[in-house]
Formats: C-alpha cells, structure tokens, sequence
C-alpha cells in the first residue's frame, strides 16, 4: 500500500521530510533559501516548521519511530 492512503505511513514521510529539510538547511541554507515560492518553497517552509517546532517534531519522531519498531 502506497504512503498516500495508509496514514502512519503519511505521517512518517511527512516527519522524514521536516527532518531532512532542517538537517539540509542547517548545512547549506543557501539551497532552500533562494526557492521560497513556487513548488520548491514547500522544502523551504518544511525546514522553518523543523527548525521552529524542533522538540515536537523530535517527539513525534520517537513516537513514530517507537510504534513502527513495537507495535508492528
């Protein structure tokens, strides 16, 4: 089943999307700084929602991570 209609699935793509955009922000910000419209603006505006929202992110990262390891 694709990502698309099994919402945990969904809801980890979207978590490992925030986090890989932070992470690649916090490395090269120019990459993600000069697309802020458009369709390339959704990287942008999903590494400002990791970086602005870093301890629930990290929260629902365990989470996620717990129940896909454990409850399985």
């Amino acid at each position: 089943m694709s990502a698309i209609f099994n919402f945990q699935s969904l809801l980890t793509v979207i978590l490992l999307l925030i986090c890989t955009c932070a992470y690649i922000r916090s490395l090269a910000p120019s990459l993600l700084d000069k697309n802020k419209t458009g369709l390339l603006g959704i990287f942008w505006k999903c590494a400002r929602i990791g970086e602005r929202k870093s301890p629930y992110i990290a929260v629902c990262c365990v989470v996620m991570a717990f129940s896909i390891l454990f409850i399985q």
